[in-house]
């Protein structure tokens, strides 16, 4: 999948203002006019001077050769959307109000992308061909180098002209969800509630209202009595996937982050293919981002977006903690931090103290941060278990995600909820 965002069709267009300075050409003929004066002096020939005059008048002449127009940079799609490992092709050009400027450029990328560059041959347009094997946002930048019509002022500048949003991949595995009571919708998720479905629960005497197709036939004519089957039903669940992104340090703290985005794309991925309902809060910055449970397979691109705050399609709000709004009622909230941040672990609490199912999942391996000592690094441990042992007294199950273990592998160590609202 390879498509641009909101307003596909739509180019990226940067308006550029230059800084004009002497081109190489007028600090040349400015080299060549000292060297002729110097002469002239020296040598105490003042008939030199006349060969020295043209070049004093083009050097007179420069504030007259400053271009009016105004140059412009565009890119077409301006947004690309991505998966890591797939080529992400823009086409980028420049032009000018008139012809008093000649203009080049060349197209950058951050470290992490590889850029293929592609000249169309009309000297302006370029079609870039870009591909990275790590999810994130990859501004594509734009050199530009522009020399007046004269040939004796030139600037340069950077700018940039494009955004490409790589997405991660999730694996192709589904992944549990925790067992616990679900909305009255129907979904996929078998529950021991007697309702429409195909799963047998007993077999009860007949009462008036009930539909003749429940009817079993086989034990009414045993009993000399009507009989009705009673069947389990199948219901949807609410899930909404928070992410943690507050600043970590550099080292395994850093790399743990990314594979929390793997996780929670996951178990969207997973949730709509089950056709339940899917949502995404992303905490940790200052305008924390969410969005909306729902179904479908625009949602996970949505959800997405959201993940990567590309385009415009989700909400931001302000504070540390989720917002009502964007946690159904009885939804069940699967957390990926390295449980680092205080804030964020209060924000689980707070989802708690609201009632629902609060699973988090640790993707931190080790200790935050390389080279600690030994024996800090086992208070740290005695201290995060503290953490975890407290979390799971209010309520919070706190899974490990190792790196040799998939994420279903973990989530089935959660426990049963299914009568903790019962209880």
């Amino acid at each position: 999948m390879s498509e641009s965002g909101d307003g596909a069709a739509e180019a990226r267009r940067a308006d550029l203002e230059f800084g004009w300075r002497a081109s190489r050409l007028t600090l040349a003929i400015a080299t060549c006019a000292a060297v002729g004066l110097a002469a002239a002096v020296i040598g105490a020939r003042m008939q030199s001077i006349a060969f020295v005059a043209p070049l004093l008048g083009v050097l007179c002449s420069i504030p007259w050769q400053r271009p009016a127009s105004r140059v412009y940079v565009h890119a077409q799609p301006g947004l690309v959307r991505c998966f890591e490992a797939e080529e992400a092709r823009t086409t980028a050009w420049v032009s000018t109000e008139s012809d008093d400027v000649a203009v080049e450029f060349e197209v950058t990328a951050p470290p992490g992308m590889d850029v293929d560059v592609v000249d169309e041959g009309s000297g302006r347009g370029k079609t870039v061909v870009a591909e990275a094997q790590r999810w994130g946002r990859y501004p594509l930048s734009a050199r530009v180098g522009a020399v007046s019509a004269g040939g004796l002022l030139a600037t340069t500048a950077t700018v940039e002209i494009a955004e490409i949003f790589v997405f991660p991949v999730a694996p192709p595995q589904a992944t549990t969800i925790p067992r616990t009571e679900l909305p009255d919708r129907l979904g996929t998720h078998l529950t021991r509630h007697i309702g429409p479905g195909v799963e047998y629960a007993d077999v009860r005497a007949y009462l008036p209202g009930d539909q003749l197709r429940t009817v079993n036939w086989a034990v009414s004519a045993r009993r000399g009595s009507l009989h009705v089957t009673e069947r389990l039903t199948d219901r949807a669940a609410d899930v909404v996937v928070l992410v943690d992104n507050s600043t970590q340090a550099a080292g395994p703290a850093t790399e743990s982050t990314h594979r929390a985005v793997h996780g929670a794309v996951q178990v969207v991925q997973t949730a709509l293919r089950n056709g339940d309902r899917a949502g995404v809060v992303a905490l940790g910055d200052r305008r924390p981002r969410w969005l909306g449970a729902d179904i479908g397979r625009r949602q996970f691109y949505r959800v997405l977006d959201a993940v990567l705050a590309a385009g415009s399609g989700f909400e931001t709000t302000a504070g540390t903690l989720a917002p009502r709004a964007a946690v159904p009622s009885g939804a069940i909230i699967v957390a990926f931090s390295t449980l680092l941040d205080t804030e964020f672990a209060l924000a689980l609490i707070d989802l708690r103290k609201r009632g629902h199912t609060v699973v988090a999942v640790d993707v931190l391996h080790g200790a935050p941060f390389e080279g600690q000592d030994p024996i800090v690094t086992r208070m740290w441990a005695l201290q995060r278990s503290a953490m975890c042992r407290d979390m799971g007294v209010i309520g919070i199950d706190v899974v490990s995600w190792p790196q040799d273990v998939t994420l279903d592998q973990s989530m089935r160590l959660v426990p049963d909820h299914l009568y903790a609202g019962r209880r």
